[in-house]
């Protein structure tokens, strides 16, 4: 298994780089991305289904796939050169929460056209709406870093990639650490009942190795092109903190949904790694707040 983990976390890394790439040389933002999010909604909102089937429950599926997909689309519409006009004064998120109204009506009406008889709606309801928010929503969000814009820093086309990439390496580098340390050193369970293998000495030797590795290297990359003060690092600590405690919480956070569901992995399509869900759970909690970061702190 380990080494199905270290061969496929090879091709993944080398098929992202190489999309990047593709990425950050097309026409416009998000041309070989978009597509990317899409599949990968559709894939999650799938895993999604299959952990409330496997508690019983039997939400309606084309109000959940419509209504995750929607907010989605919308943000890959946003990035693909489209130019969309601003929505109130929130800009291009006013279109992805126009999005996730309309995903909720849709899950609504599909509950309404489904009713037959007292005692199931409200949990089917409840479920798909789930589903709307937490895979399209956060999703979307993580769509639109690519359209958050480092101005300033004169960082040229690999530069417009930059808030998106620094999330993601920053995650996942603090899922790399907290795996190597709770290995190594790891006596003490964070919270037992959601994740058995998470340890204080994991989590912590993984918090602290990679705000300080990825706050240093973006602060790097922002200076060196940039010539900012070094309060620049602070800034980047703090980003790099903030965003690898939060998905800390939103791995637990798809934990307590597999648990719930009895299953181990919300699919099993990557051996050693489970399904969509497994592999972008620290990532979707933590995209707003990286959005936040980008568009104010740094």
């Amino acid at each position: 298994m380990l080494r199905w983990r270290l061969i496929l976390g090879v091709l993944l890394v080398a098929g992202l780089a190489g999309l990047c790439w593709l990425d950050a040389h097309a026409p416009w933002p998000g041309l070989y991305l978009g597509p990317v999010a899409i599949l990968a909604a559709v894939l999650a909102t799938g895993e999604m289904l299959r952990m409330f089937r496997a508690q019983g429950h039997e939400p309606t599926a084309w109000p959940a796939y419509v209504g995750t997909l929607l907010p989605v689309a919308v943000s890959c519409a946003a990035v693909s050169g489209y130019a969309q006009p601003p929505v109130f004064s929130l800009g291009r998120l006013g279109w992805l929460a126009l999005a996730l109204v309309a995903g909720l009506g849709i899950a609504i009406v599909g509950e309404m056209r489904r009713y037959e008889s007292p005692g199931h709606s409200i949990v089917r309801l409840s479920l798909t709406a789930l589903s709307v928010l937490y895979v399209g929503g956060l999703l979307g969000m993580l769509v639109q870093l690519r359209l958050v814009e480092p101005y300033g820093y004169g960082l040229g086309a690999w530069g417009q990639l930059l808030p998106l990439l620094s999330l993601i390496a920053t995650v996942k580098l603090s899922d790399t650490m907290q795996y190597t340390f709770g290995r190594l050193f790891g006596k003490h369970k964070v919270a037992p009942r959601l994740s058995p293998g998470k340890t204080w000495e994991g989590t912590i030797g993984g918090i602290g190795s990679a705000t300080l590795i990825a706050s240093g290297a973006l602060a790097y990359i922002l200076q060196g092109s940039s010539g900012l003060q070094p309060l620049m690092l602070a800034k980047t600590a703090a980003f790099a903190l903030t965003v690898t405690i939060v998905g800390i919480i939103g791995d637990l956070a798809e934990s307590m949904l597999k648990r719930d569901a009895g299953v181990k992995d919300s699919s099993d399509w990557l051996p050693g790694f489970g399904g969509v869900l497994d592999i972008l759970d620290s990532l979707l909690l933590a995209a707003p707040v990286a959005y936040l970061f980008w568009g104010v702190a740094l």
